[in-house]
């Protein structure tokens, strides 16, 4: 008897490759299905793309799906390449991109499989329980460099950040850097050169549960108790709202966005039965077991 197989694969800038291999358990369902999906991108998709895959695995034994999560770029760079077949993606894909993958006949399809809420943390001993995005700026572009500037203690913030090829570093530069949306909106703004960019969000989660003076985003689905979450303030005026499932659905929360599947074309044979399977019921419990907010309710 074949038991399923986890393989772990040291992949660029920190990330893991994650090969599952489908088991020839007896009581497994045959569907008939057969095959390989190569599903690249976002390290904070990853997750999630993980529990799909070995779910559907265990439904169809004669597939097997490699997820791995270097960031959205490359994922969408992998698409446009022609060397995935599902990018998944923390950030919509630019034009530029759609244009790019267009003179190589990729016709990028999008499919949004999840909502994420993004979770700005500091240690749990640091004093400040709330930021507004405005203040959160500061913090990200260097105008505000000690926690006593923002009603904590006299020390010197630690801004902690995720790689350029990140989804999430696209995201915050626009959401929490540039202020998208927001009286102060600066278009210009970019992040300081004391920003201490990282390879990985597991990374971050580490470096904050050990330095009281560090701040750094996440998506929800990898909170930790050794971390605290802020409560978030979209104006000065605002009340604060601390991320969760229920803000994130309800739109109270003003830090989030959507989580994609990008492909070459409608999703079509095995891909199209993966991404439905994903879209389900059963797929978008598993969206919510691993804490993130599901698209199908």
């Amino acid at each position: 008897m074949n038991k399923k197989q986890i393989l772990l694969i040291p992949c660029i800038a920190g990330a893991m490759v994650l090969s599952l291999t489908g088991c020839s358990e007896q009581g497994s369902i045959d569907n008939g299905l057969s095959g390989f999906i190569d599903v690249t991108g976002s390290n904070t998709v990853t997750p999630i793309s993980t529990l799909f895959a070995e779910e559907f695995m265990s439904d169809n034994p004669k597939v097997n799906i490699a997820v791995s999560g270097p960031g959205s770029g490359a994922g969408i760079a992998a698409l446009i390449n022609g060397t995935t077949d599902i990018c998944q993606s923390s950030r919509p894909v630019k034009q530029a991109e759609i244009d790019q993958a267009a003179t190589r006949g990729i016709n990028v399809v999008e499919t949004r499989i999840a909502t994420d809420a993004i979770a700005v943390i500091v240690h749990p001993a640091n004093p400040v329980t709330e930021l507004t995005i405005e203040q959160l700026s500061g913090i990200y572009t260097g105008a505000i460099t000690n926690w006593k500037q923002v009603g904590g203690s006299d020390a010197p913030i630690v801004a902690l950040a995720r790689d350029t090829n990140s989804g999430t570093h696209v995201y915050l530069k626009e959401a929490i850097v540039q202020m998208e949306g927001l009286p102060g909106e600066d278009s210009s703004l970019e992040y300081g050169g004391s920003v201490q960019l990282l390879p990985s969000t597991s990374t971050g989660v580490t470096q904050v549960g050990q330095n009281p003076n560090a701040v750094f985003y996440i998506g929800l689905g990898y909170m930790e108790e050794s971390v605290k979450a802020l409560g978030i303030k979209k104006t000065s005026d605002s009340s604060p709202v601390l991320p969760s499932l229920q803000t994130a659905l309800d739109d109270t929360y003003p830090v989030s966005r959507g989580l994609f599947y990008y492909t070459d074309g409608e999703p079509e044979g095995l891909i199209k039965a993966f991404i439905d399977f994903a879209l389900s019921d059963e797929g978008q419990a598993l969206v919510e077991s691993a804490g993130f907010v599901p698209v199908v309710k």
